[in-house]
């Protein structure tokens, strides 16, 4: 057959692109709908397009879309996408995952690993007799060794997904929770030593000689004390340009892309695959100070290997993958390795977990994420195809293995771990890390750190004198792109919260220095709205205060009527216009509240009320907009309750306070802020009489 020409070849070249990716975008988007990764669904795509059914159809299908001297220049394009993608795996490699979770990770860790290796040395010994001759693409065919063989089955039981671990915990919250922390703390561990294991196998299998073998870690060794030495402190350079900078430079960029396509050369050169030097470069990445840089990397490099080059490298897969060819000889080899591989992950980390006390829902949970492989397997399978170790039918019964660990881990965690407990969990988490107590709450949202120093200081004034108080400082970070859909993005996410919180904590010590008890809180979220009221919910909060127009997207409206948050946040909710100086420069006049016998407008004049005594100022009572002002015996009410009650004044208050109701209420200026009160379950509940005396009984007790 004459070759082709080159016009020819790239023509090929586009379509089969163009089919790959439709097909993978619809797989994909069907995997999520019914509760699993996307990556699932793309994988499904490729070994769809493969002889498992493109191929069983009539007319040799698969090889008239993927003919085979048109191959090799698709490979090319599937390796380069999996070299993009394991530098995204070691991105996400952050052993600060560990900080106090050491002992508890590492044992886990190892269990997880060596309890499966040796499983599959042993399953390899039984098998080997059925899978010791390897045939190549041009159909020559070598024998496979037993060492290959088992070290790499071995290994390929041992391996755990972390991206496809940290999605899901994404997902589900679970991060959020002590169980989630730990299996990132287990999870980042498995890949370092599953990953240096693998290095180890691939060495012993490329070399003809022990020497070799020697020769080739040696060199390992020293490559890797380069990357760390070397390396990892002048890529801080790029923190220092993105900060200056404020932004991802192409040039920064390819300067990203130039280090790791040469750490994959030198790591094929050395004799330990090319993946390698790509992880390794991720792993040496910056990470303190590096939160937001390494989510713009995370941004554009997926929009390349998630959209057109891992797609090309499942099909790839796919096409040495035939599902029709397992006879039933090859479905009881299936069932033994789907139980090895299962049972090996699963009590190797349950076991360890236990034996380090912890409790065994948390420990099946954990023992449940361990046993997810996803796309990091397939990254394995293919280098042991590569390496002539793993015949076409052995390849097939692995990948498959892979597709089930997977998919079992969200349907099983939702019987070990149900929402309504891990709901529970969550809520008590929070309150134990934001040291929270059975107090009166404000929940305070901040934006701007300088902007909102005075929303904060008005926080601490709405709490007035009720006591115990605490005031919760949180900040929404807005995720402006939809999540990584290969990378699960989790660790440069918590990085950022961290580094958010650590802001906010220089406006805890505001409100420490009013004699209250100040908590910080962080998020990073695609709805902020839910994450406030989810916030609100497990610190049990009286008050949410905000800046009006905050947490809807650019250009959103929201109908009369209708509030951008939840039904589900029961606190009060207050929204303020107007700009609040900081507390030295505050107008020391009257708080003013508009009258109105409304559940918005008993919540109005209760936090009014509050601010008043929490300011020491009076308290101007003003009619709301064609509304009948509030009986004689409320203002006596209030007078009994020691509030300094002004009527008919014409002093310039320095605050507004109105029911969000009350009709018409004149626009904020620089002077007077406004505060809108969207009276929430409490409020809605007490009647004037309970309100007054609410206010009586802080102010006595005061």
């Amino acid at each position: 057959m004459e070759p082709r020409p080159v016009a020819e070849i790239i023509a090929y070249v586009f379509l089969d692109l163009a089919v790959i990716m439709v097909l993978a975008r619809l797989m994909g988007r069907l995997a999520r709908r019914v509760g699993q990764p996307a990556v699932i669904g793309e994988i499904v795509a490729g070994i769809l397009l493969g002889p498992t059914l493109l191929g069983a159809l009539p007319g040799d299908l698969d090889t008239l879309l993927f003919p085979p001297d048109i191959r090799p220049f698709l490979n090319v394009l599937a390796q380069l996408g999996l070299v993009l993608f394991m530098f995204l795996i070691g991105l996400e490699v952050d052993l600060s995952f560990m900080r106090g979770r050491e002992k508890v990770a590492v044992s886990v860790s190892l269990a997880s690993i060596l309890l499966p290796f040796a499983l599959g040395v042993l399953l390899a010994a039984y098998l080997h007799g059925q899978h010791d001759v390897f045939t190549g693409a041009d159909g020559s065919t070598s024998p496979i060794s037993f060492a290959g063989f088992a070290l790499f089955l071995g290994v390929a039981m041992s391996i755990t997904a972390f991206p496809v671990l940290a999605r899901i915990l994404a997902e589900r919250q679970m991060h959020r929770v002590p169980t989630g922390a730990l299996a990132l703390a287990c999870a980042a561990v498995d890949d370092v030593l599953a990953w240096c294991l693998l290095a180890v196998v691939v060495a012993i299998v490329a070399a003809s000689s022990f020497g070799g073998v020697v020769l080739i870690l040696s060199l390992s060794v020293v490559f890797a004390l380069v990357m760390f030495l070397v390396v990892k402190p002048l890529l801080r350079v790029l923190v220092t340009q993105y900060e200056r900078l404020g932004q991802l430079t192409p040039e920064m960029l390819a300067g990203v892309l130039i280090g790791i396509l040469a750490s994959a050369w030198v790591a094929e050169e050395i004799g330990i695959h090319f993946i390698f030097g790509a992880f390794l470069f991720g792993v040496v990445m910056p990470r303190k100070g590096a939160a937001r840089l390494n989510h713009e990397i995370v941004d554009r490099l997926e929009q390349v290997s998630v959209l057109l080059l891992l797609p090309v490298f499942f099909v790839v897969t796919g096409l040495n993958v035939d599902v029709g060819a397992i006879d039933l000889t090859g479905v009881g080899e299936l069932a033994l390795i789907l139980l090895v591989a299962i049972s090996g992950k699963f009590l190797g980390a349950y076991a360890a977990a236990r034996a380090q006390k912890v409790p065994k829902r948390q420990a099946g949970a954990l023992a449940t994420l361990m046993n997810t492989r996803g796309l990091t397997e397939l990254v394995i399978l293919n280098i042991g195809v590569q390496q002539g170790v793993l015949d076409g039918e052995m390849f097939t019964l692995m990948v498959i293995m892979a597709l089930v660990t997977t998919a079992m881990a969200s349907p099983l965690l939702d019987l070990i771990y149900p929402q309504r407990v891990l709901d529970r969990d969550i809520a008590a988490a929070e309150r134990a890390e934001m040291g929270l107590t059975d107090a009166y709450t404000v929940v305070v949202v901040v934006d701007d750190l300088d902007r909102d120093a005075g929303l904060v200081d008005l926080a601490c004034d709405l709490v007035g004198r009720e006591r115990p108080a605490q005031v919760v400082l949180t900040r929404v970070v807005r995720r402006s792109r939809p999540k990584p859909e290969v990378s699960s993005g989790l660790g440069a996410d918590l990085e950022l919260m961290a580094t958010v919180a650590g802001e906010l904590r220089t406006l805890a010590r505001q409100v420490e220095a009013r004699g209250l008890t100040a908590s910080v809180a962080s998020r990073f979220s695609e709805d902020p709205w839910a994450e406030v009221a989810d916030l609100a919910g497990s610190s049990d909060a009286d008050v949410v205060l905000v800046r009006s127009g905050w947490g809807l997207a650019e250009h959103a409206l929201v109908a009369d009527g209708e509030t951008p948050w939840p039904a589900s946040l029961h606190g009060s909710v207050v929204t303020v216009s107007g700009e609040l100086g900081s507390a030295a420069l505050q107008p020391q006049g009257p708080v003013a509240v508009v009258q109105d016998g409304s559940a918005d407008g008993r919540a109005a004049l209760r936090l009014a009320a509050s601010t008043s005594l929490g300011r020491t100022v009076p308290l101007q009572l003003r009619e709301a907009d064609g509304r009948r002002g509030l009986k004689r015996s409320v203002t006596d009410g209030l007078r009994k309750a020691g509030v300094r009650v002004e009527t008919g004044t014409t002093t310039l208050p320095s605050l507004l306070v109105a029911p969000a109701g009350a009709g018409l209420v004149p626009a904020a200026d620089d002077l007077t802020p406004i505060l809108l009160v969207h009276a929430g379950r409490a409020d809605s509940d007490r009647d004037m009489d309970e309100t007054l005396a609410g206010i009586a009984g802080r102010s006595g007790a005061a």
